[in-house]
């Protein structure tokens, strides 16, 4: 991966042109890690990755078809595995020979991707966004073998809605924008009714994807939602910890995943 990509000066001048974050090298993840870590996306022969690879191509598709390149992943509530999807998704898509997956964790008050990672040391993306550091150098992270680069969240940002507002956030979604077509960007987002940060980003990036869980989210749930985060358009559904078969249902997608996720909200 080329390091040539820095964004100090991303509030007045976002670069363009095929240009990638780059990552601290003492910060790789190794994939038998993954695969301890429950990122089945990275291993194709692992049956766990299947949900993943179909939601790959249609989540692709759309955003080809619409000339999308960033995507958020959220809820309507916590717990039903929003960062898992996101963590996997991301994972299968790195797999995409000539293609990067940059993926962000914008839920700076309850931030998973980096424990999801095992990258919970060294600065995160709230420390770019609030000023702590002014490079994304010693943010991103690669992923050793594949086109993925993980940008945790790391310490907590207490006034999150006023930094996903401002300007840093602004330079960087313009960034996002300003790179090649080989490039894809994935959100993890907080649950949309957890703050309005979940909105704030979404009338920012091009769409997002709603995560719902069997038996727990509601449909009343998935309408509000949606309806809190329009006018930005939700991509899919995807349905959670479902213990049928693999096919379509209410919700959307209905690709069933993996039911062993940690509670979002876990103190």
């Amino acid at each position: 991966m080329a390091n040539s990509w820095n964004l100090d000066e991303a509030e007045t001048a976002p670069p363009a042109g095929d240009v990638l974050v780059t990552s601290l090298a003492e910060e790789r993840l190794e994939l038998p890690d993954a695969i301890q870590r429950k990122l089945f996306g990275f291993n194709s022969s692992d049956r766990r990755s299947r949900p993943f690879n179909l939601l790959r191509s249609q989540v692709l598709k759309i955003a080809k078809a619409n000339g999308w390149k960033i995507i958020g992943v959220t809820s309507a509530t916590p717990s039903v595995g929003k960062t898992f999807i996101a963590s996997n998704l991301a994972a299968s898509m790195s797999r995409i020979p000539d293609q990067y997956t940059l993926l962000f964790d914008f839920d700076l008050r309850r931030s998973s991707i980096g424990k999801c990672f095992g990258l919970e040391d060294g600065p995160g993306i709230g420390d770019y966004l609030t000023g702590q550091t002014d490079s994304l150098d010693a943010v991103g992270r690669n992923v050793d073998g594949t086109g993925l680069v993980v940008f945790p969240a790391a310490n907590v940002v207490r006034q999150s809605a006023e930094v996903l507002a401002g300007n840093r956030m602004k330079g960087l979604v313009e960034a996002m924008r300003g790179l090649g077509d080989k490039y894809f960007c994935l959100c993890d987002l907080p649950p949309a009714f957890a703050n309005d940060d979940a909105s704030i980003v979404a009338q920012q990036i091009d769409a997002y994807l709603l995560v719902v869980e069997e038996g727990k989210t509601t449909a009343r749930q998935v309408k509000d939602a949606i309806e809190v985060l329009s006018p930005a358009p939700c991509i899919g559904t995807v349905l959670n910890r479902y213990h049928g078969a693999i096919g379509g249902d209410d919700y959307g997608f209905g690709y069933w995943t993996q039911r062993y996720y940690d509670a979002y909200y876990q103190e």
